[in-house]
């Protein structure tokens, strides 16, 4: 299938008619918050009236896997979805006629480089496999101003009318005070990238709640942070997948080509997502990188939890600091520096 083209999955009759009817929310006066309704996932109604939806992984590496799912439903519902990733592969080493724009690369099953870490082709080559479309763009780690100009370009190029940034984790829901903040450099510039500019439907959503435990995320806080966005209008809930449907096993399908294609460096985030779309708990082992450590696979991380993407950006106390940024190095720094200026929430446990 060519890359211009819409995939449409087959589906059971059911799923496709619950898939469907957003979409004819939308045609029907729009969809705002007050209309959300529980009959409808508010992540679908919010997206309904766009016909070009952008997927893309905020935080660089696997994370545009985490919105596979979200695409494979999208494309049942009749809309044209592309992804796109922040990358932390040496792009640099790409043909030069895989580069639509300053800082987009299109990587396509075919890209060649000599980069073993490259999960944006092993997604390209997982979509062709699958006859769907298979161009995943990519850009490379810059600073808010470049990286905004290439969000631009794509949607602009595209006519994109609906941006959705997925997390694997969900350290991008932090605003700044809490007692640790993960690895947010990527997220939160993707954030503010794309905040500043101008499109109908932009939207957050998180895959994998707990994973950033890891990285000393306390997730009180993040349940903190969702309850005061529900409180301004800004929560679109939390949305399971279902872990027979078509959506899960082709998502666990493309998780494990991954492990396969990068065995030295297999993704952790989605080693337990997978996990968890399957019904595993606790200390489920799916790779060396884990040794020493103790996995917590739960249902939790099988939810996607979805956010007003401006609503996120205007709670988050240091997006001002990283906004006139050039290069990653500089959004690193302002962060710390910011981080020295406050004095952060003291970490509470969950009471039960």
């Amino acid at each position: 299938m060519s890359d211009n083209c819409t995939a449409t999955l087959p589906a059971s009759g059911g799923r496709a008619r619950l898939l469907a009817q957003p979409r004819l929310m939308a045609d029907h006066g729009g969809v705002s918050p007050a209309s959300f309704s529980l009959t409808v996932p508010p992540l679908f109604a919010a997206l309904a009236p766009a016909r070009r939806v952008l997927i893309a992984g905020a935080g660089g590496g696997f994370d545009v896997y985490a919105g596979l799912p979200l695409a494979l439903a999208l494309r049942q519902t009749g809309a044209q979805v592309h992804l796109a990733s922040l990358s932390f592969s040496e792009l640099e080493l790409i043909d030069r006629a895989d580069w639509v724009a300053e800082n987009v690369a299109a990587v396509t099953p075919g890209s060649v480089s000599t980069d073993w870490y490259f999960p944006e082709r092993t997604l390209a080559r997982w979509l062709a496999a699958h006859d769907l479309p298979s161009t995943v763009y990519a850009f490379p780690p810059l600073g808010v101003e470049r990286l905004r100009e290439a969000y631009r370009h794509l949607i602009d190029s595209l006519q994109v009318d609906a941006v959705v940034l997925v997390d694997g984790g969900t350290d991008i829901l932090l605003r700044g005070d809490e007692s640790n903040l993960g690895t947010p450099v990527e997220d939160i510039t993707s954030l503010a990238a794309v905040a500043g500019l101008d499109v109908p439907v932009k939207l957050v959503t998180c895959l994998g709640f707990g994973i950033d435990a890891h990285d000393g995320v306390n997730h009180v806080e993040v349940l903190e942070n969702l309850a005061a966005l529900d409180r301004e209008g800004g929560y679109l809930g939390a949305l399971t997948i279902p872990g027979s449907s078509r959506e899960a096993e082709l998502y666990r399908d493309a998780v494990a080509d991954a492990q396969a294609a990068t065995p030295e460096r297999p993704s952790i985030v989605h080693g337990q997502i997978a996990a968890a779309t399957r019904g595993a708990f606790g200390d489920v082992r799916f790779t060396r990188r884990t040794s020493g450590s103790a996995l917590f696979v739960n249902p939790l991380m099988a939810m996607y939890f979805t956010v007003d993407l401006d609503k996120l950006a205007a709670r988050c106390l240091y997006l001002d600091r990283i906004e006139h940024t050039w290069g990653r190095r500089q959004v690193t720094g302002r962060i710390a520096a910011f981080r020295e200026e406050i004095s952060p929430r003291i970490p509470r446990t969950f009471p039960h």
